[in-house]
């Protein structure tokens, strides 16, 4: 006997499998039909409330559905059944319509959590619900483990990650959420291809763990027999692309950092980059209000949405404030000691926050940011112009060296969006790089690495281009109202559970 499948009532439903086998009817077909979903056949029939007959028993449709709930009632059966379509659907039969011989073992052998294939005509019942009257019933695949109970439903958070599969039969919902992901990625890829961009792929592992301030994972390479990280960005790839002559370049696919878990962040993530050629870091901007108008469009949302405690505005143009302007207008800090390390230091202690020891200038102000400004970006706000220390793939503003032409996009108090012009002087690049390295070897584990080979791209001549990159999680979950970025993510990172025998393993050690 299989392991997995040991309490009782696993056990009897195996039994009813093996019934259904004796019988000649396999309890695991694979020829289905059907013609129509539950949600199709609503609509379809639902002129039927206004005939006097309310059936047509002349038309008939083939479903096929989760069974949800049954209701034994002698010689006769009210179930609902449930599909794709996340609707649940009233279907009905009696001893008279299957025969005696095959309700009798439909009586003995259904269980909810079966799904099955009826056909029937619809129609009306009494009681108002649009329904289908069943003439033929199979079984096409026998569940061994029962849902959870009805009432209860499936509560527990943990169990619903793990078991997605289970989370999705037991919560429409959930199934709706992510149907609705799919198609914020179909509209996101369609925009860009409408207007010129080019897909790509590019590698998953990179010999050089570079494109952002990020710890990566690390694994092996066999037949190459080197060490490769999983890429924590495609930047410096796709910004290949443009050297090599491509004018506007997007690529929608995973990223790996290896860090900590919460609310809006997992190791393992989606997000969209983008390269455009001759385009500057203004232009990205108006292009991010401008998908955002076609995302609310197609997606038929209204200009203010819910999300968390907050409701969002998009009826207004994004507001522009720039990084230094954003500490002193909404972090209420003094303009004054801005350009002190030490005073920006006691700050931020004298206010009960940690700070690391030997960061930058630019560092610094960021810590600001982040404990004084960033939980207050509500409706969505462009940050302009950072510290260039901060920005090590930004191009410099021509009107102050110490200025990247850089925007992030906060909304809901989160960050959504990073863009800048994209540095295209290989020595300054170079240089950037160097500085990295000075302080990863100060203790700065997310640094970036020096790249000679994008160096060399560059030197071939890297066209004035803007870049930018966009999370596609924490998109969806701000579309789609959902508090946690694993609500949006299918599988998301999950601590491994301890079995019984690393339990004893642990107890002996």
């Amino acid at each position: 006997m299989i392991l997995i499948f040991t309490n009782q009532l696993e056990l009897q439903r195996i039994e009813k499998a093996n019934a259904l086998k004796a019988i000649g009817k396999n309890p695991y077909t694979h020829y289905t039909t059907r013609d129509i979903n539950a949600a199709e056949f609503k609509k379809k029939f639902h002129y039927l409330y206004d005939l006097e007959d309310k059936k047509e028993s002349g038309s008939t449709v083939t479903l096929i559905g989760r069974v949800k709930f049954l209701r034994w009632m002698g010689k006769a059966v009210f179930a609902k059944i449930e599909d794709e379509s996340n609707e649940a659907l009233q279907i009905y039969f009696n001893k008279e319509g299957l025969g005696d011989e095959w309700f009798e073992h439909i009586k003995k052998l259904l269980d909810v959590g079966d799904i099955i294939q009826t056909k029937g005509y619809p129609f009306v019942t009494k009681t108002g619900e649009l329904s289908l009257h069943v003439i033929t019933l199979e079984i096409a695949t026998k569940s061994i483990t029962p849902l959870p109970e009805k009432f209860h439903g499936l509560q527990d958070k943990e169990l619903r990650y793990r078991q997605r599969y289970l989370d999705m039969i037991m919560n429409p919902e959930v199934k709706q959420t992510f149907q609705t992901r799919s198609k914020i990625v179909s509209l996101i890829r369609r925009f860009f291809e409408e207007r010129g961009f080019l897909e790509v792929e590019t590698p998953m592992m990179h010999p050089i763990a570079g494109g952002a301030n990020a710890k990566p994972f690390v694994t092996f390479h066999n037949a190459l027999g080197v060490e490769r990280y999983l890429r924590i960005a495609p930047e410096l790839y796709l910004k290949r692309l443009i050297v090599g002559g491509f004018d506007a370049v997007f690529e929608i696919n995973r990223n790996f950092r290896n860090e900590g878990l919460d609310a809006t962040h997992n190791p393992e993530f989606t997000s969209i980059e983008f390269y455009w050629a001759h385009h500057n870091y203004k232009d990205l901007m108006d292009l991010n209000e401008e998908l955002f108008g076609v995302l609310f469009e197609k997606l038929n949302l209204p200009k203010q949405i819910p999300f968390n405690d907050n409701i969002i505005d998009f009826s207004k143009p994004f507001e522009k404030i720039s990084f230094k302007e954003s500490l002193v207008k909404i972090g209420g800090i003094d303009e004054s000691i801005l350009s002190d390390k030490k005073a920006i230091e006691s700050k931020l202690k004298k206010d009960g926050f940690d700070v690391k020891p030997n960061l930058n200038l630019g560092q610094l102000q960021t810590e600001l940011f982040d404990n004084y400004v960033e939980k207050k970006l509500i409706n969505p706000t462009f940050i302009i112009d950072y510290p260039i220390e901060i920005s090590p793939l930004s191009r410099k503003s021509d009107e102050n060296s110490q200025i990247a032409e850089r925007f992030e996009l906060f909304i809901a108090g989160y960050e959504f969006a990073n863009g800048f012009n994209e540095l295209n002087d290989p020595i300054d690049q170079y240089n950037r790089f160097a500085a990295q390295l000075e302080a990863k070897a100060a203790g700065d584990d997310e640094a970036h690495e020096m790249d000679e080979d994008y160096i060399r791209a560059l030197g071939y001549g890297f066209a004035p281009t803007a870049g930018e990159g966009l999370g596609i999680d924490r998109l969806v979950m701000l579309l789609t109202n959902q508090p946690s970025v694993r609500d949006v993510i299918l599988f998301p990172a999950m601590k491994q559970l301890k079995t019984d025998k690393q339990d004893d393993e642990g107890e002996n050690e």
